[in-house]
This record gives C-alpha cells, sequence and structure tokens, in this order.
C-alpha cells in the first residue's frame, strides 16, 4: 500500500499551513502527522535547495504519493516545478495538484499538463525578453546612456592613463582616484587594445 505524504509551505513566519493541511485531507487524503512536512522558506528557493523538501526526499520511496494544495508550494517557477515533478516521477513516487483537480502529475494526462503550463511559462519568459529588447532599443535611440553610470570622468580617465604609462601601481592610482582597482585595470586594459 502506498504512503501519501504532504508537502505544505508558506513564505513568512505571519502565515500557517494549517489551511493547506485540512484542504489536503478534505480532499479525502489520509495523512499520518509524521508525514506531512511543512516549512518556512520564499517561493523564490528552489525545491531542492529547501531544508524541509530534503528531508522529504529522504523519506520518500518508490509507489509512494505527494500531495501538494498548489504547483507554486513545488518551486519557484514552472521550470523549477516541472524538474522537481520528473525528479519524483523518476523515484517512482505520484504527484498530486490539489488546485488542477488532483491530477496525479506524473500520469500522462499529468504529464500533459505539465507542458502546457512549461509551454505558457516559456512564452512569457520570452515576452519579457522581447519587452525588455524593445524598451533598451527604444531608450538608445532617443539618446539615453544605458548601464551604471562611469566612475570617472573623461579627464580623470586620461590622468589614470598617463600615471599607467609612468609606471604607478594599480592601487595607489585606484587610492588617488578614490575608485576601485577593478575600474582602473578595465582602463588599462581598454588602452591596450587602442
Amino acid at each position: 500500500m502506498s504512503r501519501v505524504f504532504a508537502y505544505c509551505r508558506v513564505s513568512s513566519t505571519e502565515q500557517t499551513t494549517d489551511n493547506q493541511i485540512h484542504e489536503i485531507a478534505a480532499a479525502g487524503f489520509n495523512l499520518s502527522p509524521q508525514r506531512i512536512i511543512a516549512e518556512t522558506v520564499s517561493g523564490s528557493v528552489a525545491a531542492q535547495e529547501r531544508e524541509g523538501f530534503g528531508k522529504l526526499l529522504n523519506k520518500l520511496e518508490a509507489g509512494d504519493v505527494l500531495v501538494v494544495t498548489k504547483l507554486d508550494r513545488l518551486g519557484r517557477n514552472a521550470m523549477d516545478v516541472r524538474s522537481t515533478v520528473e525528479m519524483l516521477a523518476g523515484m517512482g513516487v505520484k504527484v498530486h495538484c490539489l488546485a488542477l483537480g488532483g491530477v496525479d502529475l506524473t500520469s500522462p494526462a499529468g504529464k500533459m499538463t505539465m507542458a502546457v503550463i512549461s509551454a505558457v511559462a516559456e512564452f512569457e519568459r520570452d515576452l519579457l525578453i522581447e519587452r525588455t529588447q524593445a524598451g533598451l532599443s527604444r531608450a538608445k535611440a532617443s539618446g539615453k546612456a544605458l548601464g551604471r553610470p562611469q566612475s570617472l570622468s573623461a579627464n580623470q580617465v586620461a590622468e589614470v592613463k598617463e600615471n599607467l604609462s609612468r609606471g604607478l601601481s594599480v592601487a595607489a592610482i585606484a587610492r588617488d582616484f578614490k575608485t576601485s582597482r577593478q575600474t582602473v585595470m578595465r582602463i588599462r586594459d581598454s588602452a591596450m587594445q587602442e
């Protein structure tokens, strides 16, 4: 007989996993208290990097069932969720998500659902990249300077080059101009390429 585990996660200490546990039990899953893994960790942390999820992985065996209330409990984005579900499926663990009608994400229908979710996430990511590139192009066309502002003026850069040619050390020049050694080294490297 397969064992049922619940993975419940909240992002802050002001929140509680009680509602998730109640929702899983109300869906008809028989939960033993020792098989409920609850943790407070940001959703931005990948599942495999979470302490509680790591403990869960050590308990799971082939034939077990893992239940979550929502997909975002399992990962930070669709790609992370997909890799987590694939890893669990590779272990022989079935993954049920209540928000998707309790579907087993490792079943053929569940795999199709995950593929659609992943495709939509990739599409959204591509649109974001496209919008970002368009915005940068517009800014550049309107004459806006992109990137971080220069830490040294053109005159200071010329002085740095002169000091370098006279043999002063990078550290001494950086101290004199109250800038980082990396800035002086970038100026030195660009001067060598001229």
